[in-house]
């Protein structure tokens, strides 16, 4: 659609984008950074982050305390995020009331990649980064990563590299941003600004800084089957990558790149229409019920707090911890700070079927109690197994035996993937995409529908749709060959 510019003049939309996605997914290996090269730059970048994390009490926590009336934990400068307690009251779920430690940031931080044609390939400025609360050491990270409090430097430390290409672009140059929100479960409404511009002016791409490394989208679909290499953020921003990546049709090298690019191409050729599909949404939000309160963390039921950690007394769901951290990788040298430390892996699972030679997504209109509209779209099956070792059958999230049942050869993508290491402490899942049968039903479950990635990509656009663990399926299910 064309705009107007303020100038009298019409701008038309770029045509040339789609097929400019298309050109970079298909290079997997670089032009401006080979994938040696890029093996190279990962172990170097290893080497050279001194990343020291130690287990501490809260006791030992600088800058950071409990609040003596509410318990809750803070930053004396009121900034950053703090741990506070949350009542919830819901009709979903065999669970109805709850109470629990939930990370409260207000704050919008910045995760953005910055894309440029590097001898006619469109390649993103990709960040080796390090964090507290990673399993391995660096992850493969947007251009910028970095919450408010960070990037106005409440913390004294160096300024966040390449951040005024995120700041105030130039609207010519934004491919996307969406406010986009993060874990529901461990998060109140969370919100990131998902961003990707294109540099208009770049100086230097052959002298950048050692952390950073220009990768084409298809050098990514490659790394993300690599366990813990991709950050959460990376894959959350690429996600929100305009449509048309896939490339086309009669590009495709395989029957399965043939049935993602009719999936992601065609508006037509999926079971329900965009109306339908924005219909159950409402319907979904409109009729479960979550109400949730801020509760005193000291008030909170069934948690007990020791010298090192609040945790369940079941000894399910997660803990609240304390680290302290020694690092050279970043703009602070040491600090202290909480964790929220998940109990057990946690499997991500997306069913996909073709429909007519046309790829479809099997997606959970999920509720969480730190959603902002009550429910957001999720893979099929996202849960911790181990939290219901003790369930009753009927009371385990559907169709999640057939996930941890499926056959080998039904798994078109299978990795362990991180989630965001500087709030979580070894946060990570089994996330895959499993191939299922044209038969295969839905089991007329009203919160389960299935979606072409037309339809996923149309969502994307916008703020509350689809859901942080859906997005980076969404990611991975881009590169499937």
């Amino acid at each position: 659609m064309e705009r107007h510019t303020g100038t009298g003049l019409l701008r038309k939309p770029d045509v040339t984008l789609p097929h400019r996605l298309a050109r970079s997914a298909a290079a997997t290996d670089g032009v401006a950074t080979p994938n040696a090269v890029v093996a190279k730059w990962i172990e170097d970048r290893n080497l050279a982050h001194r990343h020291e994390v130690k287990r501490i009490e809260f006791g030992e926590l600088r800058q950071w305390g409990f609040d003596a009336g509410s318990g809750n934990l803070r930053h004396e400068s009121g900034r950053f995020f703090g741990v506070e307690g949350l009542a919830v009251d819901t009709d979903h779920g065999p669970v109805t009331h709850w109470s629990q430690p939930i990370i409260n940031q207000p704050e919008i931080g910045i995760l953005g990649i910055l894309v440029k044609e590097i001898d006619g390939v469109l390649h993103c400025l990709m960040q080796a980064k390090s964090e507290p609360g990673n399993v391995n050491g660096v992850q493969v990270s947007p251009t910028v990563q970095a919450t408010k409090s960070n990037y106005t430097r409440v913390h004294g430390g160096r300024p966040v590299p390449y951040l005024d290409h995120f700041r105030d672009p130039d609207p010519e140059t934004v491919l996307a941003d969406v406010l986009q929100s993060e874990q529901g479960s461990w998060f109140y409404r969370k919100r990131n600004r998902n961003m990707i511009v294109e540099a208009a002016e770049f100086a230097g791409e052959d002298d950048l800084p050692d952390d950073f490394r220009w990768l084409t989208l298809g050098q990514l679909h490659e790394l993300l089957k690599q366990d813990n290499l991709v950050n959460m953020d990376a894959r959350t921003v690429l996600s929100c990558m305009p449509a048309g990546l896939e490339g086309h049709e009669a590009d495709a090298v395989s029957d399965l790149a043939a049935a993602v690019a009719r999936s992601s191409a065609q508006p037509t050729g999926s079971l329900h229409t965009r109306t339908e599909v924005l219909s159950w949404i409402t319907s979904r939000q409109a009729q479960h019920v979550v109400r949730t309160s801020p509760l005193p963390l000291g008030e909170v039921a069934n948690w007990v707090r020791t010298p090192a950690e609040i945790s369940h007394e079941l000894g399910l769901f997660f803990s609240i911890i304390a680290v302290d951290i020694t690092t050279n990788g970043r703009e602070v040298a040491q600090w202290t700070q909480p964790l929220v430390r998940p109990h057990g892996a946690g499997v991500v699972a997306l069913l996909v079927k073709r429909v007519d030679g046309v790829l479809h997504a099997l997606l959970n209109a999920r509720v969480e109690p730190g959603y902002l509209d009550v429910v957001e779209l999720a893979p099929t099956v996202q849960c911790t197994p181990d939290n219901y070792v003790l369930t009753p059958a009927a009371d385990r999230p559907p169709f999640l035996d057939m996930v941890l049942g499926r056959r080998d050869d039904q798994v078109l993508f299978s990795a362990q993937l991180s989630e965001e290491g500087g709030r979580f402490h070894h946060a990570y899942s089994d996330y895959q995409i499993i191939e299922v049968p044209a038969d295969f039903p839905d089991a007329g479950l009203a919160d389960f529908r299935w979606l072409t990635l037309n339809q996923l990509n149309e969502l994307l656009r916008h703020s509350h749709y689809v859901n942080v663990q859906a997005r980076s399926l969404i990611a991975c299910l881009r590169g499937l060959r």
